[in-house]
Order: C-alpha cells, then sequence, then structure tokens
C-alpha cells in the first residue's frame, strides 16, 4: 500500500501562485512516474504534470509555461509549483503514483478567483 498526503490547496486570485506538496510513505524510486492531475466539476479527470525519478517531465497543454512539477527524491515528495493561475485552473487536484497500478491522494482544493 501507499500513502500520499498533499498539502498546499487554497483559494487565490487570477494571476497569483500556489505550490503544492505530495508526500509519499514509500520511496519515489519504486514508482514508474509521478504526477499530478485534476478533476473540475462536471470535467473528466486531467493530467497536469507527472515526472520521473530520473527527472523527465510532461503537462498538460493548458498549463504549459505556468506550472512546474518537481521531485525531492530523498524526502520522496513532489511538488507543484502554480504560477499566473486562472479561473479555469479551478479543481481538486490530486497526487498520483504510478508502479503497475496507480494510487492517489485524497485531493486539495484549487481554487482561482477572478
Amino acid at each position: 500500500q501507499v500513502y500520499l498526503v498533499e498539502s498546499g490547496g487554497g483559494l487565490v486570485q487570477a494571476g497569483g501562485s500556489l505550490r503544492l506538496s505530495c508526500a509519499a510513505s514509500r520511496s519515489l524510486f519504486d514508482f514508474s512516474y509521478m504526477g499530478w492531475y485534476r478533476q473540475a466539476p462536471g470535467k473528466q479527470r486531467e493530467l497536469v504534470a507527472t515526472i520521473t525519478v530520473a527527472g523527465s517531465t510532461n503537462y498538460g497543454d493548458s498549463v504549459k509555461g505556468r506550472f512546474t512539477i518537481s521531485s525531492d527524491n530523498a524526502r520522496s515528495t513532489v511538488s507543484l509549483q502554480m504560477n499566473s493561475l486562472k479561473p479555469d485552473d479551478t479543481a481538486v487536484y490530486y497526487c498520483a503514483v504510478v508502479r503497475g497500478v496507480t494510487y492517489w491522494g485524497q485531493g486539495t482544493q484549487v481554487t482561482v478567483s477572478s
């Protein structure tokens, strides 16, 4: 079993920044990749960003150039720096780690006001 604890969500005005963090109960080296996904009301869950322990990253088109994913392998944490936030970024953000199966965090709400 893997436990993921997210933190850092909240309410911010458009144009502002937030940083999300996810602490895993196991070493990140146990996983193929780690990432952040989000789900807005009435919409499907979508990719925000992923990262491997080697540092390879992948971003959803809507966040490229604004969000940055990083990992601290020694501390088993994955972070998401979100800049230039827009109201369309409002969603529940989920941390995930993948090794054959996907393990999900409980989610953290991000609300961007216009």
